[in-house]
């Protein structure tokens, strides 16, 4: 696969996974850059969260419907739904962490990667 085309795919399923975060009202979504840090096997972190496990499931439900309906993909690894306190998606080259707040609060992802950039989508109204 030459770069464009990876390239173009990763943006993709980079948009549909953030439409899948919004049609469930996400909470502060960031996209973490890490194709610039060489360290990362993945390209971006998304990173979100939501109000209560029941729409931190539906958010995550959301993401893989919406990312399977524009892109065909399904996640490589799914991990977390049963509680629902930390869902995290993997879709290899971007990987998507749905939190509860609280949670997202305690574990800080976005300040674990100080050398991306890291981009805050505004919400939609």
């Amino acid at each position: 696969m030459t770069s464009k085309k990876k390239t173009a795919e990763t943006a993709e399923l980079l948009k549909a996974v953030l439409n899948g975060i919004s049609e469930k009202k996400g909470q502060n979504p960031a996209v973490i850059d890490l194709r610039k840090t060489g360290n990362s096997i993945s390209d971006y972190y998304v990173v979100c969260h939501g109000s209560s496990n029941t729409n931190v499931s539906a958010i995550a439900e959301s993401v893989v419907d919406e990312v399977r309906i524009k892109t065909g993909d399904k996640p490589r690894h799914l991990e977390g739904k049963r509680e629902a306190e930390w869902i995290l998606v993997d879709f290899f080259d971007v990987v998507v962490h749905v939190f509860q707040e609280e949670y997202r609060n305690h574990y800080e992802i976005e300040e674990l990667w100080a050398d991306a950039d890291i981009k805050y989508i505004e919400e939609n109204s």
